[in-house]
């Protein structure tokens, strides 16, 4: 919330209420539709004089289910696993002085808290202490301080990091407002890392480890900050060096308070805190599409049924849970966001009185118990829990097959959701899928596994497992020219065969560039006047093979004379089965050898001095033959 001041409304009931359902629109005396009214607990029930923000925790050893609520005067806890008959467990007081802006947030069963209120820090409750409350209400001390900075309007942390980052904090110092860098792994030792300032002063945040469609950014720690006037989007994966990549506004900005991704983080759901008193809108919603986090679009407005200010939101599975002040908690269906479509199905009013556009009544609520039970957090009125007349806790059954990933051209493969689940199903009919690892590489070869979360439309989940087998089965490329002429070396009577690959004269192409290459002749083999066949074998780490060949043809550096000879040579009959007859219009004849396609010499004689001569070539095999003269000229002959 922005900072205001509040005038708050007291409230004379101090019990607890039983479970009063939804009829006809109302539960008792507040306005609802499709939630009941579980029970109660107000403020003298807490002995404070205002409530603001509230947070939520799950024992894991038991499943228990605690609220916790922020209050002007410290941190109140409550038993809520019997939510008919909740129990007020006790209050961790304020650290300094009281304040109306107080947060809260959970991470490996402890609280962190921090305040509004001068020199306050951030405060550390071990939330296992809960489990042995004898004589209920107790006064609790906190088990750590951290001292790092003084004031924080908010705090956020990444649970699958271990950081917490206290936001709102002093302006005039580093990091200007921006998030706070705190490793609170160790929960009761927390350690200061820095923090972002590039973007100034951030009211509330969301940071999440990145699940969504923009592939550069899968896997790193993503803030979503709502700055005032603006969003941010920073990487803040390397705590010493955090990199904002985009920003963006909106028009009619009041004040850019809170937002949340969809599940699939590809759309953030923002709350403009002052747009309706500043414009004289009906509540309205902001809606980003965020598909590229480089360069995010405004998508639509939603704009609710009344005239009440939004604050806090929160999806879970297919709902948008928006504590909408004097409308109280407004349920909002997103299941066709993509459509640009959003309607409201359920709320449930904490502040009957009217829905004016004012600072009173719904400052949060946490929707995300497995029982189903939502926590609002009221300025007025304190604590209400409720839940959906119809709701839905019935996990989906999540099932998977295995799956065969083939690498492309590029070395890469993405799969979809679709591609390993084997008929996830649920008792309403229809799931979701959330995929995190999708893209896969020619590093990823081999066999790997990945978990396929599966919602329904009340956020219930279910996980399973799939085996991959990532496997490459293209052949490499190979591309060889069908004829090269090679001249002796200069100053030689041979020609040393090069690496063709190197020199460009043959290319090699693999999509995952780990490739075996044989070249025969070999590299630096020395050969004499002929034609010859190169061969080439490319195979790739996968063990895919490709061939390829051509003719090479070396002679002698032949000068205008040599030429003249060779014009004038006439090889017949070619084809022959039996004999060969050579003759020579310009130049008596001294040397023949006859070679066979590996460069193997056959036959060979000097010293002839004639202009014709007639060789047998009964004995040799069908088959391609070469013919040198004067060691000068080349000529193919044929064996039928």
């Amino acid at each position: 919330m922005k900072k205001l001041i509040l005038p708050f409304l007291l409230i004379t009931i101090t019990v607890t209420l039983a479970q009063t359902p939804c009829n006809g629109g109302s539960a008792g005396t507040f306005p609802c539709n499709g939630y009941d009214l579980q029970s109660r607990v107000t403020l003298n029930d807490m002995n404070a004089g205002g409530g603001n923000d509230s947070w939520g925790w799950t024992d894991p050893d038991n499943g228990n289910e605690y609220a916790l609520m922020a209050l002007n005067n410290g941190t109140a806890f409550i038993d809520i696993t019997d939510p008919i008959n909740p129990i007020y467990l006790g209050k961790l007081p304020t650290h300094t002085s009281n304040s109306s802006w107080r947060d809260v947030k959970v991470y490996n069963n402890h609280a962190f808290v921090v305040s509004e209120a001068s020199g306050h820090g951030m405060q550390v409750f071990d939330l296992t202490r809960l489990r042995n409350v004898t004589s209920p209400p107790q006064t609790f001390t906190e088990d750590a301080h951290f001292n790092g900075f003084g004031s924080a309007h908010n705090i956020v942390i990444n649970e699958d990091t271990g950081y917490a980052y206290p936001v709102g904090a002093n302006r005039s110092v580093f990091p200007f407002g921006g998030p706070i860098f705190i490793n609170i792994q160790d929960p009761l030792n927390p350690v200061s890392e820095g923090g972002y300032g590039m973007d100034s002063y951030s009211h509330d945040a969301q940071i999440v480890t990145y699940c969504g469609p923009d592939l550069d950014y899968v896997g790193r720690e993503i803030l979503i900050g709502s700055n005032e006037d603006e969003i941010v989007i920073a990487d803040i994966t390397d705590k010493s060096n955090p990199q904002s990549i985009s920003s963006i506004s909106y028009s009619n900005v009041g004040y850019t308070h809170q937002g949340w991704f969809t599940e699939d983080q590809r759309f953030f759901i923002l709350g403009d805190e002052l747009d309706e008193q500043d414009f004289g809108f009906n509540t309205r919603t902001v809606i980003f599409d965020f598909e590229d986090l480089d360069n995010p679009q405004f998508s639509f407005n939603y704009t609710g049924p009344t005239s009440a200010i939004d604050h806090n939101g929160y999806v879970k599975g297919t709902k948008y849970y928006m504590a909408n002040y004097r409308a109280g908690l407004r349920v909002i269906d997103v299941s066709d966001i993509a459509n640009s479509n959003m309607s409201e199905e359920g709320f449930f009013d904490t502040y009957p009185e009217n829905n004016n556009a004012s600072f009173s009544g719904a400052w949060n609520v946490y929707p995300y118990f497995e029982s189903g039970n939502i926590v609002i957090s009221d300025i007025n009125r304190g604590l209400f829990i409720v839940k959906a007349s119809n709701g839905d806790t019935t996990a989906p059954m999540a099932n998977c097959n295995d799956f065969t990933v083939e690498l492309g051209i590029d070395g890469t493969a993405t799969i979809t959701p679709n591609d390993i689940d084997n008929n996830s199903t649920d008792d309403s009919g229809s799931v979701n899928f959330i995929l995190c690892e999708t893209t896969f590489n020619c590093n990823d070869i081999g066999s790997r596994t990945v978990d396929l979360e599966v919602y329904d439309a009340f956020g219930n989940r279910d996980i399973c497992t799939s085996t991959l087998t990532i496997v490459d089965n293209l052949d490499p490329v190979l591309d060889c020219p069908s004829f090269v002429n090679a001249a002796y070396d200069n100053g030689q009577n041979f020609y040393t065969v090069p690496s063709y690959e190197n020199d460009g004269v043959v290319t090699i192409t693999d999509n995952c560039l780990s490739i075996d290459v044989s070249q025969t002749p070999t590299v630096n083999s020395q050969l004499t006047e002929g034609d010859y066949t190169v061969q080439f074998s490319a195979t790739d780490g996968s063990g895919n093979t490709s061939n390829c060949s051509f003719t090479l043809r070396v002679r002698p550096i032949l000068g205008t004379d040599d030429v003249t000879f060779e014009n004038g040579l006439s090889i017949y009959p070619n084809p022959s089965s039996e004999v060969v007859t050579i003759k020579s219009a310009s130049e008596a004849i001294s040397n023949i050898t006859i070679s066979d396609v590996t460069g193997k010499i056959l036959f060979s004689e000097n010293n002839l001095d004639v202009f014709e001569k007639t060789i047998d070539i009964i004995t040799y095999s069908k088959g391609l033959y070469f013919l040198n003269i004067n060691k000068k000229a080349s000529k193919k002959i044929i064996k039928k």
